[in-house]
C-alpha cells in the first residue's frame, strides 16, 4: 500500500501565490508519474499538471505560464508551484502518483485532496 500527504493548500489572494506539495510512502520500488488535479464544486477533476518519471510535462492549458510542476523520484515528492492565481483557480487539488510497487504491480494512488481558496 502507498500514502499520499498533500500540504501547502489555504486561502490566498488573487495574484498570490501558492506552493503545493506531496510525498509518497508505502510500497514503492518506482515511481512512473506525478501530478496534479483539481475539482471545483460542481465540476469534473481536470488535469492540472503532471510529470514523467523521465521529465516530461504536461500542463492543463488554464495554468500555462503561471503552475510549474516538478518531481523528485528518490523523495517521492511533487511539488506544484502556483503562481498569479486567479478565483478561477479555486478547487481541491489532489496529488496523483502511479506506482509500481515491489511485487511488480503498477497501481494508480491519489492523496486526500487539499483546498486552495483564491479571493477576488
Amino acid at each position: 500500500q502507498v500514502q499520499l500527504v498533500e500540504s501547502g493548500g489555504g486561502l490566498v489572494q488573487f495574484g498570490g501565490s501558492l506552493r503545493l506539495s506531496c510525498a509518497a510512502s508505502g510500497n514503492i520500488f518506482r515511481i512512473n508519474g506525478m501530478g496534479w488535479y483539481r475539482q471545483a464544486p460542481g465540476k469534473e477533476r481536470e488535469l492540472v499538471a503532471e510529470i514523467t518519471r523521465s521529465g516530461n510535462m504536461r500542463y492543463a492549458d488554464s495554468v500555462k505560464g503561471r503552475f510549474i510542476i516538478s518531481g523528485d523520484n528518490a523523495k517521492k515528492t511533487v511539488i506544484l508551484q502556483m503562481n498569479s492565481l486567479k478565483p478561477e483557480d479555486t478547487a481541491l487539488y489532489y496529488c496523483h502518483q502511479e506506482v509500481t510497487g515491489w511485487n511488480g504491480v503498477v497501481m494508480d494512488y491519489w492523496g486526500k485532496g487539499t483546498l486552495v481558496t483564491v479571493s477576488s
